[in-house]
């Protein structure tokens, strides 16, 4: 740049810099789509931040911004295990299905966990990361769900028995939440007909409610529910996957992980807490 260059770009300076009129200009500024300040009462363009606005809107062989090497999306107690077992060096940060969806889209993670049921499809996962570019869905493990129950408390058998009973929520962007809310307008149980406890971030969270006795009940992982004593009625099962960005996969903490859920490790490790499939694992369900 020379020294004489301006800090600031007019919109006539900037349109033919970009080649475009200047009315594209006054709307691209009105979208939020350019930096630009109103500071002077006349629009200017900093003329740094449009080189660098410039730089993330390029393709071909400019290298992407490299992701944080975080796990995100829904907790999974084996999947957490496999991640400090593997000492594959990927920090997490597990919020629930949909904030990690979120959060990795905005590339805030190298790979996010799931478990999103599509009513529609009557499949999980793909239609939620159907807006992800340059990712692949990579199968990781079939879990089993349904209430978790206090061996000492009421008789819950199906969700409708559940009215009236405290009952342990997930928050509302976790795969469980909206899961649990699908199957109970199903089963005409209206979320209003029960008395919610304090609401759980995990798996464990939830299922420790009801172990301690501040809950009747929680839709939760049968391997939780087995670590706890707890009673188990069985619903569905799950299928649980990681969505992974395709340059991130090839480094070598995905690879970690990634080769260590192919070992006799991870199975060992699934038989001994319960509630897990691994029929699917590593196999590839969908690329963007």
């Amino acid at each position: 740049m020379r020294i004489d260059a301006p800090e600031f770009l007019t919109v006539a300076e900037l349109a033919e810099l970009l080649r475009l009129k200047e009315r594209k200009i006054y709307d691209l500024a009105a979208s939020g789509a350019v930096p630009c300040s109103r500071a002077t009462g006349k629009l200017l363009f900093p003329a740094r931040e449009i080189r660098e606005w410039i730089a993330e809107h390029s393709t071909g062989s400019a290298t992407p911004a490299a992701r944080p090497a975080i796990l995100l999306g829904s907790h999974d107690p084996l999947l957490d295990w496999a991640v400090r077992e593997s000492r594959c060096g990927l920090a997490t940060y597990f919020d629930g299905s949909l904030d990690g969806l979120g959060r990795f889209l905005a590339g805030e993670g190298v790979a996010c966990g799931l478990h999103v049921y599509d009513p529609a499809s009557d499949d999980w996962n793909i239609a939620a990361v159907a807006q992800a570019r340059d990712a692949v869905l990579i199968g990781f493990a079939r879990r089993r769900r349904g209430l978790v129950l206090r061996p000492d408390g009421p008789r819950v058998e199906n969700l409708p028995d559940l009215a009236g009973l405290r009952f342990a929520p997930r928050q509302p962007l976790s795969g469980t939440a909206t899961l649990f809310d699908h199957l109970a307008g199903e089963a005409g149980l209206p979320v209003g007909h029960l008395t919610l406890t304090a609401m759980a971030r995990t798996e464990t969270e939830a299922v420790q409610a009801v172990a301690r006795g501040e809950a009747d009940a929680t839709f939760g992982l049968e391997t939780v529910a087995r670590d706890f004593g707890l009673r188990f009625v069985p619903l569905m099962d799950e299928r649980f996957d990681l969505l992974i960005d395709r340059r991130a996969f090839f480094e070598p903490p995905m690879q970690g992980l990634m080769q260590f859920c192919q070992t006799g490790d991870l199975r060992i490790q699934a038989a001994r807490l319960g509630g897990y499939g691994l029929d699917a694992v590593g196999t590839v369900r969908w690329n963007a």
